[in-house]
Parts: structure tokens; sequence; C-alpha cells
């Protein structure tokens, strides 16, 4: 069964169970406590938490997951990826264990016509439950298996919706490993398909067996998730999820470049290899076209991890050349027609594996000298340090490092490594540790008023002035019951005009007044989804909860963000005009007057297009149509979704003009021209394949194009001509300002020729060379140089010369010499004598002192150590 077959399947079984269907989220999760969405269930946290209503009870979805912590085992086993598309069925309060069981096995057996008899189940320890509805189905007691919560009980790896899990087994048979059961070998008996009872909350900890479960989510939930590759190896009858249609085309490319066969899974070196740059290359393509670019931290490091594991097998393999270009190229033509954005895409992620491939290659060259000036040094173990020293500062990986040493028949430290490593990583997590648990206490708080409450009621798309009431307080330690004069607390409302920061637009300001208190809002963001918190500090009275209030946004404020967010989208609408789909945003920053725009982009961009082509467009007053949609109807009209965004069922979609649909929850102007003028003030790489234009809106603009106006009528009077004529006449004169220079420089250049010659005509002639050791007035330290060197180039090597002069009240001393002379020794007793030291190295030394009155004592303590050096006919 093709893979095709296999969603479609899935979808199809569970559309004739009431599952409604919800599209694919980014590897971008929107939830902060994620670096990469690493399950199907990531998306729906809200309705777990029962933070947010689904609009369905029962869903399903193809979720594409990327994780990396079983990085290491990828290529040597059968069944590991560090991105797959999962397979899921969810119920939010609706149906639980008896349903999920029973629809598992039947769509097992039935309709994937999977064997029955090597069917294996665990149940957590003590799910009684679970194994008596396996048994129930027909599973017999004998394939059912009990484990603890490393293995059958699941979260997110963060604090969360939790619960034990049932896992189905499929037995592969001996070939693949040892009998008994999946509790003995996973290799033999390969997870397909877990079933969550997603009923817990876990709080922070190890996530090995050692977390905390803290409560109870509000509802029995059901979050399954069966792996697309592990089902189709077994469907499709091959060893590996390499082999599967999947990953076929991109499996044979990585044996075509390296010239080798696939031995099969036979453990070799080069089985190994084979199988990690092609699995690598799919997770590489599917992250950049999801907005990950490579970088030091966070996710960036997840991809150039991977980028460089792939790079360092394939030339295990013997490709030389650049490999991923190609092999990335291969997974676009095999998976972009499922997934359209990888296609979208195509030019950015060629640009990007191209550009890192080559870097690493230039990394490589670097540690590699780095290394072998250790190897040199070694006697017989490389220092630990020295190996992450190259880990964390060139990039260098620790394996190349020990393979370098094993062949020169040397070790590395391999202990101090780990120790350094878990050294840093403890110092960020400490580091990170407050502001979590901080965070952690706050949403518990957030989710404990929408209990109480319900979400906020936002009235600002239509209004900035509103009547509401104060639903509570919270300041450090938790809800408040008041607050004075001076404080800064948090406050909800139960009606807010103001707009909460997200989609890179700022967050209102303004004030609450109630009959006894003034308060003045700071900031306002969303504290979990459809709260708005509002930052405020307290002007005078007092103010406690149930107090009515009259909220009032700052209007001006508000209009000029507005200006900016529109004019983002149309910024955005002719990046991609002139540059390609690919010049996506990839973040922005919406602000009163003022925008950040990200786009991925590998070149630097001319803005004066861009800039003329947004004003033309917004010059001719486009109209800005907000409307509503179900977010499959959005998307079918071609509404573009932003990386990283998170979006319900229900979408809001802004039109501007015919160039301009995005999904946004924004506010914005009325009309096109309402948004401009546009004047971009930088454009600039933030990393690899990443641009960003900022730019100023509306009143700022204007007054920074009054500002310019004013710079150049100034310089206009500096120049004594026309505004319009200053730039010629400016020209003019920076040309005969630099003829000028020239010709004082050959001035200057003739006077130290003329002191050299005069100097070396009067030098003292000595048994061993001569010597030249004077005071020349009125020169500086490089001046000295220039004349000394050039002493010596004109009366021949055969000869020392010791200069001074008195610059900016210092003494400074040069010494030039002849081939085996270190002339830094000529200067050392020489620079004690004015109160300083020498440096230099070979034939040419400085020195400088703050005690210039002592110069003619320096010059001649060094012409007397010069006169000893040339009588040892060092210079002969």
């Amino acid at each position: 069964m093709r893979s095709t077959d296999i969603r479609s399947t899935f979808l199809d079984f569970f559309q004739k169970r009431d599952h409604s269907v919800v599209p694919s989220s980014p590897l971008i999760p929107a939830d902060p406590t994620l670096l990469l969405t690493n399950a199907g269930m990531n998306q729906f946290k809200p309705y777990f938490l029962g933070e947010t209503a689904p609009g369905h009870s029962r869903l399903m979805s193809v979720q594409k997951c990327a994780r990396t912590s079983d990085i290491e085992n990828v290529g040597r086993t059968t069944r590991h990826s560090t991105f797959f598309e999962m397979l899921g069925n969810f119920s939010f309060g609706d149906y639980f264990k008896a349903e999920a069981i029973s629809w598992a096995w039947e769509l097992f057996t039935r309709h994937y016509n999977l064997d029955p008899e090597r069917i294996w189940v665990t149940v957590y320890l003590d799910d009684d439950e679970a194994e008596r509805l396996w048994r129930r189905v027909g599973v017999p007691s004998e394939r059912i298996q009990r484990l603890g919560m490393e293995d059958n009980y699941w979260s997110m790896g963060v604090p969360g919706p939790c619960g034990p899990s049932s896992e189905l087994h499929y037995d592969r048979g001996p070939s693949f490993g040892r009998e008994g059961g999946p509790a003995v070998d996973g290799e033999r008996y390969q997870e397909l398909w877990n079933l969550v009872f997603m009923q817990n909350i876990r709080g922070e900890g190890s996530g090995k067996g050692g977390y905390p479960i803290i409560g109870e989510l509000p509802a029995r939930n059901i979050d399954t998730g069966l792996g697309l590759d592990r089902l189709a190896a077994i469907l499709q009858d091959v060893d590996t999820v390499c082999e599967t249609d999947l990953l076929a085309p991109t499996f044979r490319l990585v044996q075509e470049m390296a010239g080798r066969r696939y031995p099969g899974r036979d453990g070799s070196d080069d089985s190994t290899s084979i199988r990690i740059v092609a699995e690598h290359s799919r997770s590489i393509a599917f992250l950049i076209a999801d907005g990950v670019m490579p970088a030091r931290d966070g996710r960036g490091y997840v991809l150039r991890r991977l980028m460089r594991r792939a790079i360092r097998h394939a030339r295990k393999l013997g490709i030389d050349d650049l490999s991923l270009p190609a092999l990335t190229s291969s997974v676009i033509g095999n998976l972009g027609g499922t997934w359209p954005e990888l296609t979208r895409q195509s030019d950015l992620i060629r640009e990007v594996v191209t550009a890192e491939e080559e870097g690493f290659e230039r990394t490589l060259r670097q540690g590699s000298q780095i290394l072998e000036s250790a190897i040199r040094r070694a006697a017989t173990t490389i220092p630990g340090r020295t190996a992450f020293e190259l880990h964390d500062t060139y990039g260098f990986p620790i394996d190349l490092t020990i393979d370098a040493a094993r062949s020169a028949g040397l070790t590395v430290d391999e202990n101090e490594f780990a120790e350094l490593l878990e050294a840093q990583r403890r110092q960020a997590k400490r580091a990170g540790q407050g502001r979590k648990g901080d965070a952690v206490a706050r949403q518990d708080t957030y989710r404990r008023i929408i209990a109480e409450h319900g979400p906020s009621t936002f009235v600002g798309y239509s209004a900035t002035r509103a009547e509401t009431t104060i639903l509570s307080l919270i300041g450090a330690a938790g809800r408040m019951r008041s607050a004075g004069q001076g404080e800064e607390i948090e406050l909800i409302l139960a009606r807010t005009p103001f707009y909460a920061e997200s989609g890179g637009q700022v967050g209102d300001t303004g004030t609450v007044r109630t009959s006894g208190a003034t308060l003045q809002v700071l900031d306002t963001r969303l504290g979990l989804d459809g709260l708005h918190v509002h930052a405020v500090r307290v002007l005078d009275g007092e103010v406690r909860p149930g107090d009515e209030a009259e909220a009032t946004v700052d209007a001006d404020r508000r209009a000029a963000t507005a200006r900016s967010h529109s004019a983002t989208h149309v910024l955005h609408a002719m990046l991609r005009r002139l540059l390609g789909d690919h010049a996506a945003q990839r973040g922005s920053r919406v602000e009163p007057g003022r925008l950040r725009f990200d786009f991925a982009h590998f070149s630097p961009v001319d803005t004066a297009p861009v800039q003329s082509l947004v004003n033309d467009y917004l010059l001719d007053d486009p109209g800005v149509r907000v409307w509503e949609a179900s977010r499959a109807d959005a998307e079918a009209a071609g509404a573009f979704a932003l990386f990283g965004e998170k979006y319900g069922d229900d979408v809001r979609i802004v039109d501007i003009g015919d160039a301009s649909r995005e999904l946004c929850g924004g506010t914005h102007v009325g009309h096109g021209s309402q948004a401009g003028p546009v004047h971009i003030v930088g454009e600039s790489s933030i990393g690899t394949g990443l641009r960003r234009i900022e730019a100023l809106t509306g009143a700022d603009a204007l007054r920074h194009y009054d500002h310019q106006r004013d710079i150049l009528h100034e310089l206009a009077d500096l120049l004594h001509t026309r505004p319009d004529q200053a730039p010629d006449r400016l020209r003019q004169r920076l040309e005969t300002l630099a003829e000028t220079q020239r010709a004082l420089e050959t001035m200057h250049r003739a006077e130290l020729d003329a002191h050299a010659e005069r100097l070396a005509s009067q030098a003292e002639p000595l048994p061993g060379g001569w010597l030249v050791a004077q005071i020349v007035p009125d020169l500086t330290s490089a001046d000295l140089r220039t004349v000394a060197t050039t002493i010596v180039t004109r009366r021949g090597p055969r000869g020392i010369v010791v200069l001074g002069t008195e610059s900016a009240g210092k003494a400074a001393l040069v010494a030039a010499a002849g081939p085996g002379v270190q002339a830094r020794d000529l200067l050392t007793s020489a620079a004690r004598e004015v109160g300083g030291g020498a440096g230099g190295r070979g034939t040419i030394a400085n020195a400088g002192g703050r005690n210039p009155e002592n110069l003619p004592k320096a010059i001649r303590t060094a012409a007397t150590d010069a006169r000893a050096l040339l009588a040892t006919g060092v210079l002969g």
C-alpha cells in the first residue's frame, strides 16, 4: 500500500466516525514551551487544557513532526526518524479508551490487513481497564505487556497535558531481533501506534519517569499518533523507513552519488551513512520550508546539526561535491505534491543548503588546522577542553575530533568534554529556570480566571473605548484583592478595547478609570488564547476586582500602529512580487510609525524599487476589506498564512486591494492611502537566508523626510550653493581635497626621504658594520619606522638604526637592523630609560615611554648596546 493510500485510508476511516480533518500545523510551533512541533497533539494543547473549546469534539490530522531526541539512533536502527508524518485521531471530552482501542484494532486488522497474530500491545503498569479492553477485541494476554512511565506514560516532554498510553507493536520476525515482545526488543516488535489517554497535567521533571503529576485535565481525552513511515515499511515489506516510497528516491540518489550499493541492514558504516544522509535530507527540506534557518542556537541549531551530520556522512561515503542541493531537490520532487510548501520554498531550500554546505566546508578546514596543531602537541591524549572549544566555537563535530585523534594514535578526553558540555547545558537551564517557573505559575492563574470568568471580550476592532468591569488583579504573589497608587500589576477586564500583542503587532496602551482610581495601561498581551492581560500602573486611588471602569485606548498610537501593520502587508506582497514567492515573511515587529520585516532571501535587496512599488500601490488607495471564513475556505481563496502563527478553525482575513490577502488578527487602516508614506531606512542580513527591512510609516516617515531635507539645506549653505546642486559641489570639493592630500603625501614622503638621506650620510662606521643613532624631532612613530627602514635599504643590511622622537608628550623609539638581529633587544634597556617597554619582532622594533626628557640618555644606551652587538660580527 502506497503512502498516499495509507493516509487516505486513515482519514476516510475516521471521517466515517464523525471526525473533522484539521490541517497540519507548521514545524515551528505556536507553543513557546516547544522548540519544534513534535507530536500531532501540539496544536490542540489549549483544547486538552480546557483553555478554549474546539469547534468539534472529534478531530483528525496528518501532522508534520520533528524530533531529534533520538538523532543518534537514526541510521543505526530500522525505525527512527528525525522527521515523520503522524496520523492522529483526537477526542476532547467525547469518546475514550473503549472506542480508541476498538477502532485502532479494526483499522489495523480490517483496513490495513495487518496479521492480528503479529500485533502486540503495551499498556501502563496499573491500567487494568486498557488490558481488559484489548482482550475484548481479541488480543490474548500473552501478547499484552505492562511497562512503566518512561515507555507508557506520554507527555510532550514539557509541563502540560499527559496521560497513560497504550502502544500497538508489530512483530517483524526473528531476523529483526530477539523473541519476547516489545519489552525485550524494539527493533523486532516495532511500535506503530500510540494511543494516549490524555487525562492528567504534568509538572517540571526529567521526563524519564521523573516528572510529577500535578492535576487532572478538565475532561478525559484521546490523543493518538500513528507513524506513517513505520506503517509504510510494514505494508510495503521493506526493512527500513528509508526504503519506503516516502524516501526511496532520495535513498537511491545517495547511493548513485556515492557510487555504492546499499549493503542492507548489516550494521556497516556504509549502511548507516546512506540511511542517515537520506533521512536527514528530508528533515532539512521540511524544516527550511517551514521557516527554520541555520543558527547557533534554538531550532536553527537543530537544523544546522542535521545538515552537518548529513554532510559528514556524505563525505564518509565519498561524496566530495555538494550533496544537499540535489538530495533536498529529490525530497521536493517526491513529496511536493502532498506538501506544497516544499515546492513553494524550493528556491529558498536550495539556497540555504548550498550556503550552509559551503560554509561547513570552511568550518572543517579551520577546525582541522586547530585539531592538527593539538595533535602535534599531544603526547597520548587530546584534552577535552580542546575538543569542547572545537565543538562550541567552531562547530567542529566531536566524532570527527575522535576519528582524527584515533588515526594519529591518540585518544580524546571524552569525560572532560562531556563534563564541559553538561556544565554549559546546566548554565543555560539555570538561566531560564526562574523565568520558566514564574511563567508556569502565571499560566495557572490565567487558567483559573478563564475557568471562572471565561475569555475576554475584545471590542477593539470597532471601538477604542469601552465600559467594562475589572475581573481580577494579578501581582507578583498571584491574584490580589486591591492595588494602590504607584503599584504595577496585571489587570483582567471583562470587555476590553485594548489589542493584545500578537502577529508582530505591539499591544495597545491607554488608560482605565474607575470611580476611585486612574490606571495607566503600559502594555497588553495574551496570557492565554482569548485572555487579554493588561500591564498597568496605578496612578492614583485604589482599585479592586468588581469595580466598574472605562477603558480608553491611546487612539493616536493605535492609528499609527494600524498604518504600520497595513504597510507591512503591502511590503510583504511587493517583496514577493519582485523577488519571488520564497521571499515570505519570517517575522515582523509592527509599532507606531515603524515596522521591522524579516523575510527569506539570500542576497542584499535594492530597496529603492521596493519602496516605490509600496508607495505607488498605497497612493492608488486600494480598499481594505476584513472578512471571516473557515481556514480551509480562506486558504482556498489564496489567503497567505504565516509560518509560526496560530489560527483557529475560523479565521480573519485582511485584503488590501488585489495584491495582499493574509490571515491576520491585527488592526488596519480603512483605505490603503492612509498607511503611507513608507520610507525604508535599512536593509540587512540577520542570518543565513534571512534579510530584514526596517521602515518608517505615516507621520514618522514625513518627519524623517523633513530631517533629511534640513540636513540637505544645511549642507547647501555650507557649500554656498542651492540644495539641488549640493551633491555636485560636494563631489568637486572632495575631489579637490583628495588631490591636495595626495600632493601633501608626496611632499611628506620626499621630506622623509631627505631625513633618511641625511642620516644615512652621517652613519658611524664600525668594525662590524655601521650605526645611526639620533633624535629626529617633529616626526611621528610611523614616520620614524619609515625613515629607519629607508636608511637600512640605502646603506645595506650590515648596520643598525636607532631613532627617537617626542610625539604627543611621549617618547618614541624605533630600531631597525639587517637580517639575524632581534631589533627588540636593542631597545629593551633604552625603553626603561624613558619609562616604558619595547615591542616587535625580527628586524624592526619600537618602544615608548612617559619620560621624553630622557630621550638623549635612551639613545646613548641603545647606541652602546648596538656597538656591542656589531662588535660580535653578527652582521658580518
